[in-house]
């Protein structure tokens, strides 16, 4: 069923009617850069601090009655974990998450605190991908990846259409520049669909910047052998998918990356400039901006797409 429709700006804009039935918007917050301003999507004030409860509810609430009985598997580090156990619970529907041995305690209980099953797997040894296949099909539940489904993506790009409706609340026009942050792409392609007038630039962590490499080349390029470790795990993506390359491939995107000090950078500045925490991952995007890497344009959007952080992380983030 995946295979048979692409994600289309139609879809983004059902997508965003569905979300904003069910959850209030995210604020959308100046911030001086320079001599020019930017507007931050706070996507990490969503229930479950993360965007990725947009695609989650869209993807789960077109099940139909059947498909909900059997329930969902889904593969994620933690935000996607808790984006489809929200959904689920909502629905009152079964959810299984694959996450990685790894991941942020917060996320994990983050998504078991929601309701959902957790399975736990190496992220450098084993495939989230083939164990949450082969439990969905024991199952005959309906698997729900992070970015290479169409719902998902028109989903995500629900936060575009929301912006540009603040931004018309007061006075002003539709963003020209888009920047987030990229794993697999989920966001970023949503956006580039719900923005098709923007310029678009996608920012991923150093040594982790495979959909970067990929729009460069032309082609899908996997992240290369024995990668940096990062703190930035929402966005820690080995390879993307046709889904979500196609689509910003087509919209000549361009992709920067950022280090951990840029990244951490920009987690204190969001704190004290906006008054906002944000996960690592959810915060490469304002990284960028603020290191120079990216001219703002006159009407610049920047995700901040998560703020489901270790408290320990960031406290000793904060501290610098």
């Amino acid at each position: 069923m995946k295979n048979e429709r692409k994600p289309s700006l139609a879809g983004v804009e059902r997508a965003y009617a569905k979300v904003r039935a069910v959850v209030p918007e995210t604020p959308l917050l100046p911030m001086a850069l320079g001599d020019s301003k930017i507007w931050c999507k706070c996507e990490s004030e969503q229930p479950m601090r993360a965007f990725k409860l947009r695609g989650a509810w869209h993807r789960l609430s077109d099940l139909s009655p059947e498909e909900r009985a059997r329930g969902v598997v889904a593969f994620s580090s933690g935000n996607h974990a808790q984006g489809v156990a929200w959904a689920a619970a909502r629905l009152g529907m079964p959810a299984l998450i694959v996450m990685p041995a790894d991941s942020p305690q917060v996320k994990l209980d983050g998504t078991r605190a929601l309701g959902a099953e957790v399975v736990l797997y190496d992220r450098m040894a084993e495939s989230r991908e083939e164990i949450a296949a082969r439990i969905a099909s024991e199952r005959g539940a309906t698997l729900v990846p992070s970015f290479d489904d169409p719902w998902v993506v028109e989903g995500q790009g629900s936060a575009g259409l929301e912006a540009v409706a603040q931004l018309a609340a007061l006075g002003e026009g539709a963003p020209d520049l888009v920047v987030m942050p990229c794993g697999g792409g989920g966001l970023a392609a949503g956006l580039a669909l719900a923005l098709p007038e923007a310029r678009v630039v996608i920012v991923e962590p150093e040594g982790w910047d495979d959909m970067g490499n990929s729009l460069r080349c032309g082609e899908i390029v996997p992240v290369g052998p024995n990668p940096p470790p990062t703190s930035c795990d929402a966005i820690q993506t080995l390879r993307v998918a046709p889904i979500t390359f196609d689509v910003l491939k087509a919209r000549g995107a361009t992709g920067v990356s950022v280090s951990e000090e840029e990244t951490f950078a920009a987690m204190r500045h969001a704190r004290r400039e906006l008054g906002v925490m944000i996960e690592p991952g959810g915060a490469v995007a304002l990284a960028a901006m603020l290191a120079g890497k990216i001219a703002p344009g006159a009407r610049t959007l920047v995700l901040l797409s998560g703020g489901n952080v270790d408290p320990a992380l960031f406290d000793r983030v904060m501290a610098g």
